[in-house]
């Protein structure tokens, strides 16, 4: 069997082929400009025809999503994707069965099919990338939720909220790559698209005071909500994933300063990589086709 994989992110299309193993067989990554969706969908169908050997269509999407129907509440950074019903508009176009499940969800998946969680019944996955995302696999199921928004991590409050807008206090706008560049941005009163993640770390390695401030306080407020997820859901494992995590010394940094709370809560590094979405949108297409 082969899938027609996509994991669809608000700067980037990520595609492959993979089979019923897991196995990646063709791959390849294209950027999207402006949060497009029409480039998105055009991309996907692009992909698809010079890829016919394909038997179906695996979808990873950020924002909230149903998982059997593929109808899109909210589409996260696309917001192209609000209210839209990617499942039924691809199979109609295309003929083939087609399943989509959340991004972060995606990730937890690959790791939980063939990365390090496979005998694991409670781990938890934290994405860190333009946001943050979040999964729960708890008793040995996936948890979604109510209105399938569960793991939202990004919405966790990293500090008691003052009179400013809510959103400021979050996760979201606290723990990123992109929060990181537009405070050095401030501070060192440059344009930001000048000013690189790679940058400041190598700041914070050479001990400018500017980047330690910066660094030491994004890793504390990571370690806060990792705080506050492992005494909710007493995990085996944190699973952290996106591309700051390939850092060298990325999960060491972390361990550290989290041994100030005192957990003895396992923080690991997210297997799969930048594969993690394309292979967990596999592993739930082949169990939706069994629902």
């Amino acid at each position: 069997m082969r899938i027609a994989a996509y994991d669809i992110g608000g700067t980037a299309l990520k595609m492959g082929v993979l089979n019923e193993k897991g196995e990646i067989l063709a791959q390849e990554k294209t950027a999207v400009p402006n949060f497009s969706g029409e480039h998105i969908l055009a991309s996907i169908q692009a992909w698809l025809a010079s890829h016919s050997e394909c038997e179906g269509i695996a979808l990873s999407v950020p924002g909230y999503v149903d998982p059997w129907t593929g109808f899109i509440t909210m589409g996260g950074s696309l917001r192209d994707f609000d209210g839209f019903a990617l499942q039924a508009w691809l199979q109609n176009k295309t003929g083939l069965p087609v399943s989509v499940e959340n991004d972060a969800n995606c990730a937890l998946l690959a790791e939980r099919w063939l990365g390090n969680a496979q005998t694991m019944r409670d781990f938890l996955m934290m994405t860190i990338g333009t946001g943050i995302g979040g999964a729960l696999f708890c008793n040995g199921e996936l948890v979604r939720g109510h209105r399938f928004r569960a793991g939202e991590f990004g919405y966790l409050l990293s500090e008691r909220p003052g009179a400013g807008r809510l959103n400021s206090y979050t996760m979201n706008e606290n723990c990123t790559l992109a929060v990181l560049r537009r405070r050095y941005s401030l501070i060192s009163d440059r344009p930001l698209e000048t000013v690189t993640g790679e940058e400041i770390f190598a700041g914070y390695d050479q001990g400018n005071k500017i980047c330690v401030r910066l660094v030491t306080q994004f890793y504390q407020d990571l370690c806060s909500g990792i705080y506050n997820l492992a005494h909710l859901f007493d995990p085996e494992c944190v699973f952290l994933g996106g591309g700051i995590t390939e850092r060298p010394g990325f999960i060491d940094e972390i361990k550290a300063h989290l041994a100030w709370y005192g957990l003895t809560v396992s923080v690991a590094r997210a297997s799969h990589g930048n594969s993690a979405g394309l292979t967990g949108a596999v592993y739930h297409y082949l169990n939706s086709r069994h629902k």
